[in-house]
């Protein structure tokens, strides 16, 4: 059973750039691009990015996330997170 998680992701401001702050899962990608715009309009945050992951839960493997849309100073990648 494969099943797609949408995820909001803050990035803090830190003395060496950015690192990720606590994720929050979303019921849609409109929704998680919606949150993450939101996310970077904290002024503690550096920027945020919404993703998608899809994958299976029960054996736990899981493809690469894919971006969906970032906002502000973050990573181009999530590797580099």
């Amino acid at each position: 059973m494969s099943v797609t998680y949408y995820v909001a992701l803050p990035f803090l401001k830190t003395e060496d750039g950015v690192a990720a702050g606590q994720a929050q899962e979303m019921p849609s990608a409109s929704a998680a691009i919606r949150r993450a715009e939101l996310m970077s309009r904290d002024p503690l945050n550096a920027g945020a990015l919404a993703f998608r992951r899809t994958g299976n839960p029960n054996s736990g493997d899981f493809g690469e996330p894919s971006i969906l849309k970032s906002f502000g100073d973050v990573p181009n990648t999530l590797d580099e997170s």
